[in-house]
C-alpha cells in the first residue's frame, strides 16, 4: 500500500511539473518580448544623435534574436572584416597551412662554394624577419658552405598589387597600412625618432638600425609653446624608400615614428646586400630575380608559424599586414593563380557562401578592413560569428579574439576594463575615423553564450576628446543587466528538481 501510494505521488507530481514548465515556458516567451522591450527602451536613451548604429545580438544555445535594429544595413566594417579572413583562411587554407622562405641554387657546391648563382624565393610570410633571414646562411655556414660565386636572385611576383583600393593614401606611409607584397621584411616597416633642436644642431629624424636603404630627410620644427594656429607633420613619399618629413610637431618631445616602406623589393635587395657581407661571401650582387631554373634544387629554407598562430596574432593585436597577406594568399590557393586583392575577394566570397553565409549586397575589397570600400551588415557577421561558434574548424578562434580587460585590442579599452565587461567580452573591434564598431561573444558564468554585433559609422572626430565609453560598451552593459535576469523556465525547472529530490530522498533512506 505504501509503495502504491509512493509512486501515486510521484506520477503526480511529475505530472504538475510538466504542468509547470510548460506554462513557465508560455510565460518566458513573455518575458523574452518584455526583456525585449526594456532593452529597446534602454537603446533609444543611450543611442548617438551624430551617427548611424545597427545591432544585434542572439542566445546561441536556442539562435533566438535578443535584439535587432538595422540589422540589414550595409556599413564599414573596419577591423572586424578580420573575422572573415579568419575563418576562409582557415577553411581553404587550413590549420597547417604555413608560409615558406626557400633558398635554391642549380649550380655545383664545391669547397664550400656555390660555384653559381643562388635564388631565394619569397613567399609574401608577413612575419619574415631579418633574424630568419639571417639564418638561413647561417645553416649554410654550419653546411660549410660560406661563398656564393655568382649573384643573389630575390623571386617574387610580378606586378603585384599591393593597396587595395579604397585604402586612404595618407595612411600609406604608415606602418599599419604597409605594402602587401611577396616581400616582405621586418612587416615592411622602420622605426625611427624625431628630435628636437639642441644648441649644437637643428630638429633631425633618426632611424633604428635596420633601416637598410631607407632614408628621411626633414625640415620640420618642434613647436614646444602650441604657438602656431596650424602645426602638424607631414611625411611625404620620395619613392625608393625616401621621405621627407616636413611641418611642424607642437610639442617639444621626440616622437617615435613608424614608417612603411614604399618600395618593399628595394628593401628586400638593401637588407641581403647588408647581411650577407656579415655571413658569408657573395662575389655578384643581389638582384632582381625572374624564375627558378628547373634543375635548381633546395638548400636551406625558413617557416612561419602555422596558420592558427598566425591567425591568434591577427586578431589579438588586430594585425592588418596578416590580414591581407592571408587575402591574398586565399586568391591564390583558391584560384591557382598569382595572389592578389581582386582575387582574394572574390575567392572570400565563394568560400563563405559554400559555408552557408549569405554575403547578397556585401562588398568584399580586402582581408584587413583598411578599405573603406568594404561594407557589410550586422547579419552577415552574426553568420560568421556563428559559425565560429558552433563549426569545430573554426571555434579554437573564439579564445582568440581580444578579451575584455585582459588581452589585444580590448585590455586597455575604456569600459571593457572593469566590470560587468571585463572578462565577460570576447570580441574583434573595428576602428578608424569616424567608425567604431564590435563583434563577438558574451560568456556569462553559468550562462549560455550570447553573439552580438554593434556597428557605429558617421562618428564625429571631435568625440576622441571626450574621453567617454563608448556606444558598444554602453550598449553591451544594457544587453548584459537583461541577461542577468533569472528566466521563469529556469525557475520552474529549480522548482521541479527540488520536488522531485524531496520525493525520492525519503525512499532512498528508506531503503538504508
Amino acid at each position: 500500500m505504501e509503495t502504491l501510494l509512493k509512486t501515486t505521488l510521484y506520477a503526480s507530481l511529475l505530472l504538475a511539473t510538466s504542468h509547470n514548465i510548460a506554462r513557465a515556458e508560455q510565460i518566458d516567451a513573455g518575458a523574452i518580448e518584455t526583456r525585449t522591450t526594456s532593452l529597446s527602451q534602454a537603446v533609444s536613451k543611450i543611442s548617438p544623435r551624430h551617427s548611424q548604429i545597427a545591432l544585434l545580438a542572439m542566445d546561441m544555445s536556442s539562435n533566438q534574436v535578443i535584439f535587432s535594429q538595422q540589422a540589414e544595413t550595409l556599413f564599414i566594417p573596419a577591423s572586424t572584416q578580420k573575422l572573415l579572413t579568419a575563418v576562409s583562411a582557415m577553411a581553404q587554407l587550413g590549420p597547417d597551412f604555413r608560409y615558406v622562405t626557400e633558398l635554391w641554387t642549380d649550380a655545383p657546391i664545391r669547397k664550400g662554394h656555390i660555384a653559381g648563382s643562388a635564388y631565394l624565393r619569397f613567399s609574401g610570410d608577413p612575419t619574415l624577419t631579418q633574424a630568419d633571414l639571417k639564418a638561413i646562411f647561417a645553416s649554410l655556414v654550419k653546411q660549410g658552405i660560406n661563398r656564393i660565386d655568382g649573384h643573389l636572385y630575390l623571386l617574387g611576383d610580378k606586378q603585384e598589387q599591393m593597396q587595395a583600393p579604397g585604402w586612404v593614401w595618407d595612411d600609406l606611409g604608415i606602418c599599419f597600412a604597409a605594402p602587401v607584397s611577396s616581400y616582405i621584411i621586418n612587416q615592411n616597416c622602420v622605426y625611427g625618432q624625431f628630435n628636437p633642436s639642441t644648441a649644437n644642431k637643428p630638429s633631425q629624424v633618426s632611424l633604428r638600425t635596420g633601416s637598410y636603404g631607407v632614408k628621411v630627410s626633414s625640415d620640420a620644427v618642434f613647436d614646444p609653446k602650441a604657438s602656431r594656429e596650424f602645426c602638424q607633420l607631414d611625411l611625404v613619399r620620395l619613392g625608393q624608400n625616401n621621405y621627407h618629413l616636413r611641418g611642424c610637431y607642437p610639442g617639444g618631445e621626440a616622437i617615435g615614428l613608424a614608417i612603411a616602406v614604399s618600395d618593399p623589393f628595394k628593401f628586400a635587395q638593401d637588407n641581403l646586400t647588408s647581411l650577407l657581407k656579415g655571413e658569408m661571401s657573395l662575389a655578384g650582387k643581389v638582384k632582381l630575380g625572374t624564375s627558378l631554373p628547373k634543375k635548381a634544387k633546395l638548400i636551406a629554407s625558413h617557416s612561419s608559424a602555422p596558420l592558427p598562430e598566425l591567425l591568434d596574432t591577427m586578431l589579438l593585436k588586430s594585425d592588418n599586414l596578416i590580414a591581407d597577406s592571408l587575402f591574398k594568399q586565399l586568391g591564390k590557393s583558391y584560384f591557382n593563380a598569382q595572389g592578389s586583392f581582386t582575387n582574394g575577394a572574390a575567392a572570400m566570397q565563394r568560400i563563405l557562401t559554400e559555408l552557408g553565409v549569405d554575403l547578397s549586397n556585401a562588398n568584399i575589397v580586402d582581408g584587413s578592413g583598411l578599405s573603406r570600400y568594404n561594407l557589410l551588415n550586422a547579419q552577415q557577421l552574426a553568420a560568421v560569428l556563428a559559425l565560429i561558434h558552433k563549426d569545430s574548424r573554426f571555434s579554437p578562434l573564439i579564445t582568440s579574439l581580444p578579451q575584455a580587460g585582459i588581452s589585444g585590442t580590448l585590455r586597455y579599452r575604456m569600459g571593457y576594463n572593469k566590470p560587468p565587461l571585463k572578462q565577460q567580452i570576447f570580441a574583434k573591434t573595428g576602428s578608424m575615423q569616424g567608425v567604431s564598431n564590435l563583434a563577438g561573444f558574451i560568456r556569462l558564468p553559468e550562462h549560455s553564450d550570447t553573439l552580438f554585433v554593434v556597428l557605429e559609422n558617421g562618428m564625429s572626430p571631435e568625440l576622441k576628446h571626450q574621453h567617454k565609453p563608448s556606444f558598444n560598451a554602453e550598449f553591451l552593459k544594457q544587453l548584459i543587466s537583461v541577461l542577468q535576469v533569472p528566466s521563469p523556465t529556469t525557475a520552474a525547472l529549480s522548482t521541479a528538481a527540488h520536488s522531485v529530490q524531496d520525493l525520492i530522498l525519503p525512499n532512498r533512506n528508506s531503503m538504508i
